[in-house]
């Protein structure tokens, strides 16, 4: 059944496309398991909140900026040897965000410290974080030229914009 005329406004009105998507078909669904109107309602808001859910998080993937599509279960631990699988896991738990502590990953070219960088911080992104990847080059290009006079040049996380930097 097609939601009425002034129902379907009501849904567009409030953005709440998901619904508005799925309402015939969840509610022929309530008709034939006989469930309450509460059960329906509660589906019908779920499929919405699951679809924010989703959209958000995309949306914070592409303003990241990310440079790799790298996670930490698709990061080649067994390749690269120098990196402590543990540590990583240690630090994909996010408790130095909480602490608003920095996190700087130095080393040669090649040995994966992107890809690391990628995973943990899809891992806030995945976690409602928001953030932006950054390569240091860039923030001290930005940075340097107005360090003596703008308190903002140290590429602070407020500076950024982000919640992880």
């Amino acid at each position: 059944m097609k939601p009425s005329d002034e129902l379907e406004q009501l849904l567009k009105n409030l953005h709440l496309n998901r619904i508005l998507d799925i309402y015939s078909e969840q509610l022929d669904a309530a008709e034939k398991e006989d469930v309450s109107y509460s059960e329906l309602l509660t589906r019908l808001l779920r499929a919405q909140w699951h679809h924010r859910q989703e959209t958000a998080l995309a949306w914070r993937i592409k303003r990241a900026n990310l440079p790799e599509n790298w996670s930490l279960t698709s990061f080649p631990f067994a390749r690269q040897p120098g990196v402590s699988r543990k540590q990583i896991h240690t630090l994909a738990e996010l408790d130095f965000i909480a602490k608003a502590e920095n996190l700087v990953l130095v080393g040669p070219p090649g040995v994966g410290k992107t890809g690391l960088a990628s995973g943990l911080l899809l891992k806030a992104l995945e976690n409602g974080y928001r953030c932006q990847f950054i390569r240091a080059r860039t923030c001290s290009i930005r940075c340097m030229p107005r360090w003596p006079t703008d308190p903002r040049a140290n590429c602070s996380i407020a500076w950024c914009g982000s919640t992880v930097f």
